[in-house]
């Protein structure tokens, strides 16, 4: 009985089903991770919060790595002209000194030494391990698979408005400048999922496929969930 069960195939999503289960996911995104909580509830040290920005900065300067990844292995010239855009958006473009830029700014605003970020000397282990694990799998997974992990910028632009409304009352000594970056994510975050969304929707038509997808989506959850849990072990 096991066996039929298990052999059973279940019909496909429809589209609106299919994406209702991809944002669903939001349920696990980091948001809602305790030192998340308490950062949004001004709850964290000076340590702790210039702890996480020295850490995510390593996530940000992977993530041109990451979209490269990806452009190198898809054979669509369409979908490599869309996505280009993402690198110029982090590495800058003339007249535009790009994402990772915006976060070195958030880092010097915060009292960190720009040499010292470059430096990634307070990079933890942990969050060195799972970047590099996302690096990792958009390099080798198929091109629509490494699409649908960034569908986590679903649920990016609420934490976003989240640090701009909450961090001014609460981590006053950070300059205001500094938080351009969470400013200009909103709208590029938007734009973003516009075409991860429209790819992911017309690659995984099988349920069998769509199960996939919420499996790459998880993972990369899980990136993002355990970058914070080792950053809360690092800055107790």
């Amino acid at each position: 009985m096991r066996d039929a069960l298990e052999n059973i195939i279940l019909p496909a999503w429809n589209r609106t089903e299919f994406e209702a289960q991809l944002r669903a996911k939001g349920a696990g995104y980091h948001i809602n991770h305790p030192f998340n909580v308490k950062m949004n509830e001004g709850l964290l040290s000076r340590a702790q919060v210039c702890g996480w920005i020295a850490n995510r900065f390593y996530y940000q300067i992977k993530i041109p790595q990451k979209d490269a990844a990806i452009i190198a292995n898809c054979p669509d010239r369409e979908t490599r002209r869309k996505w280009v855009q993402r690198i110029l958006d982090h590495d800058g473009w003339d007249g535009n000194a790009g994402g990772i830029e915006a976060w070195a700014r958030l880092g010097m605003a915060a009292g960190i030494p720009g040499d010292e970020l470059w430096s990634l000397q307070h990079v933890a282990p942990g969050v060195r391990f799972a970047v590099d694990a996302y690096v990792n799998f958009a390099r080798n997974a198929p091109w629509q698979e490494a699409v649908c992990s960034s569908l986590t910028e679903m649920f990016a632009p609420k934490i976003h408005k989240d640090r701009l409304a909450n961090w001014p009352q609460h981590y006053a000594w950070i300059e205001a400048d500094g938080l351009q970056y969470f400013r200009s994510r909103i709208s590029l975050a938007e734009r973003d999922v516009e075409h991860g969304l429209q790819v992911t929707l017309e690659h995984f038509v099988t349920r069998a496929l769509q199960e996939r997808a919420l499996e790459i989506l998880q993972f990369k959850l899980d990136v993002l969930w355990s970058m914070l849990d080792a950053i809360e072990k690092a800055y107790p």
